[in-house]
């Protein structure tokens, strides 16, 4: 197994004779934040070029110490009125440097932060999962990953659906469409300039189809090292939203938007050796297993409900876990089973496990190095693997993903595993932003509240 090539990045040299014939002017400078955003600025290419290449680009560090409106909150030891509200530098990693077809005259390129003296920021999201890389490639293994967001397509503008409070919305499709190619055409304009424009921008797009939820879809990707899939999905997901912008369209990536079929975000993750050996399959073992798969499933399983924060970071992101939904509810593993949290897919050198927790909502660098440290754990203690789940893990007795943001936060709070492969200070600074979601959902007064109580109560 072997990453697939960007073959839609750009050396800096090939963005030098892009702005020398005047084909490019801006770059965006870009990381991603704890809400899973893409934020950043607009640079002058030649700027970029002459400075910002080498030195980075200063940002307040607030950026990671907001909640989801962008207002400054309490609790974080790294961004505070007390600490004054400094400067954090995006250092741009020159090897994502890609264009952005859907914007015109535009370059993109992912940055790590890190504080002005040059050492990394550890709540930065990208340096999470850097370090639980780092983790594997000590032990001779490299992860590769793949991500499939859906997403809810509305005919509405997002400054209209805005005016409606996002009520009484109108659905790109009308009925059930998972699988439909004719109703999904109606959708075809957007669905091909998204995914043309992602194979513009380095990724590589296997395809879309049909979701069941209204105006539901899912465009896949192709699998590369888990560092450039994450990657590639921030600028996707940015991507997207502003190309159904363009289209005077408006698209959600909530993990629960009513109460049909949610967004998921399901992972694919393996590990390969040293020279690319396929280390997790081995023909003669159970289920054609490895003794490492064995234990990176095992492990992902005992350590999945306290890192359920990292794979389902909001309130809504717990709406989800219905029966019978295809979102999962018990912790269990099973071959091409998709009521387990834990699907197992694939033979040989394509082995992997899908974990189906996260939803479309979820930060993915968060999610994968979450899922990075629970098959570490268990290779680290030789896990055993549980027997394998057959039949509907909904009616089973197996342990159950954590049902609220509240409990989540709780077991992420008292886990060791979570606190060994983060440190203290990642932990306490998301919990802190668990805790301020959390506070503004208990203040809300909701629509469902006026309907029920204001006449009949």
């Amino acid at each position: 197994m072997t990453s697939t090539p960007h073959t839609g990045n750009l050396s800096i040299e090939e963005l030098g004779a892009s702005v020398s014939a005047h084909e490019v002017d801006t770059v965006i400078i870009a990381f991603t934040d704890m809400q899973g955003r893409l934020v950043g600025k607009r640079v002058s290419a030649r700027l970029f070029l002459e400075e910002f290449a080498e030195h980075g680009a200063e940002c307040c560090n607030y950026l990671l110490a907001v909640d989801v409106e962008n207002n400054t909150v309490d609790g974080y030891e790294i961004s505070s009125w007390a600490r004054g509200y400094g400067d954090m530098a995006m250092m741009p990693d020159m090897d994502t440097l890609r264009r952005a077809p859907w914007l015109e005259g535009t370059v993109i390129v992912t940055a790590d932060l890190t504080w002005l003296d040059g050492t990394p920021v550890p709540p930065d999201p990208r340096q999470v999962l850097k370090r639980q890389i780092a983790r594997l490639a000590e032990k001779g293994l490299t992860p590769f990953a793949a991500t499939e967001l859906e997403f809810i397509v509305f005919d509405d503008t997002y400054r209209d659906a805005w005016k409606k409070k996002y009520e009484a919305l109108t659905p790109a499709s009308d009925y059930n469409i998972d699988y439909a190619l004719m109703a999904s055409t109606r959708m075809e304009p957007l669905l091909r300039d998204i995914r043309n424009s992602m194979n513009g921008a380095g990724m590589y797009c296997e395809g879309v189809k049909g979701e069941c939820n209204l105006g539901q879809q899912e465009i896949g990707f192709r699998f590369t090292d888990a560092l450039g899939t994450c990657d590639n999905h921030s600028v996707y997901k940015n991507g997207a939203k502003e190309i159904a912008d363009k289209h005077g369209k408006s698209l959600t990536f909530m993990a629960k938007f009513n109460e049909r079929e949610g967004n998921s975000c399901h992972i694919h993750l393996s590990v390969v050796g040293k020279d690319g050996e396929a280390v997790m399959a081995d023909e003669n073992g159970p289920h054609g297993f490895s003794k490492l798969m064995e234990h990176w499933i095992a492990g992902q399983l005992k350590t999945m409900r306290e890192l359920t924060l990292f794979f389902a970071p909001n309130i809504n992101s717990y709406k989800r876990y219905v029966a019978g939904s295809f979102a999962p509810t018990a912790v269990a593993w099973g071959l091409d089973n998709r009521t387990c949290a834990l699907r197992v897919v694939g033979h040989g050198r394509s082995l992997r496990v899908e974990n189906r927790v996260p939803g479309g909502d979820v930060n993915q660098y968060l999610a994968t190095a979450a899922l990075i440290a629970g098959g570490l754990y268990g290779i680290e203690h030789e896990l055993e693997l549980e027997p394998i789940f057959e039949g509907n893990a909904y009616e089973s007795d197996a342990p159950r993903v954590p049902t609220t943001l509240r409990d989540a936060a709780q077991l992420f709070s008292q886990s060791a595993v979570a606190r060994e492969a983060f440190g203290d200070d990642v932990v306490e600074h998301y919990l802190n932003n668990a805790r301020v979601e959390q506070a503004a959902f208990d203040a809300a007064i909701t629509d469902w509240e006026r309907v029920r109580g204001f006449e009949r109560f």
